[in-house]
């Protein structure tokens, strides 16, 4: 795909992301962006700086907030929140699986709607239970608070699906489709609740909540 190729689709993927984003001039830079990136493995920086052509700095920012695209520079773990944001030549970036789904199908339909993108994943993954992941996801996001959640509850949710002998197994591939992360800097929010915390994708939960949180 060429630049006016990744424009024309980039126009599509803004009008997706502008209710979520707001009408921003970075909205229209990152659409530009994460439909260059959605055709790779990862994208660096002069990658990056050549699609918008100009300082993206602005774009990298509203990316990593909206867990649209990361640094794979990290501190300690793989973990978005051990992500180091740095906007400089040779830095390296990556998407989100499930983001690299959702924004394919956005730069065809100019919305914003994960389940497809959730559903195709899934059955990439030769998940058994694929039909009843996005709803597993709604529910989830609808308990979660700040976009954060623990694992009992998860477990619970799982539970109600019927799916709570696969707790486990469900939790790795949600971490790896890149719908949520470990949270391992809140010790005390992990003992007072007594299981791992997760922070949920913005960019997954605002289609369920309207709003972040």
């Amino acid at each position: 795909m060429d630049i006016v190729q990744i424009k024309k689709k980039a126009r599509q993927l803004e009008k997706a992301l502008s209710p979520i984003l707001g009408d921003a001039e970075a909205t229209g830079g990152l659409s530009k962006v994460l439909a260059y990136a959605s055709l790779h493995d990862t994208v660096c920086y002069q990658e990056i700086r050549d699609v918008v052509e100009d300082d993206p700095e602005d774009i990298l920012l509203m990316a990593e907030e909206w867990r649209l695209l990361l640094p794979v520079r990290t501190a300690k773990s793989s973990s978005w929140e051990d992500r180091l944001l740095l906007a400089r030549d040779g830095e390296v970036y990556e998407m989100p699986n499930v983001i690299r789904y959702l924004a394919k199908e956005a730069m065809q339909s100019a919305k914003w709607y994960p389940e497809k993108a959730i559903i195709e994943l899934f059955k990439k993954l030769r998940d058994p239970a694929w039909k009843q992941i996005p709803g597993l996801i709604k529910a989830i996001a609808e308990k979660a608070i700040d976009n954060k959640i623990n694992g009992n509850q998860i477990k619970k949710i799982c539970l109600q699906f019927g799916l709570s002998n696969r707790v486990d197994g469900l939790i790795a591939e949600l971490k790896a489709a890149g719908i949520m992360s470990p949270k391992l800097g809140s010790i005390p929010d992990v003992m007072g609740a007594g299981s791992p915390i997760y922070e949920l994708n913005p960019s997954i939960v605002v289609h369920y909540k309207g709003k972040r949180g």
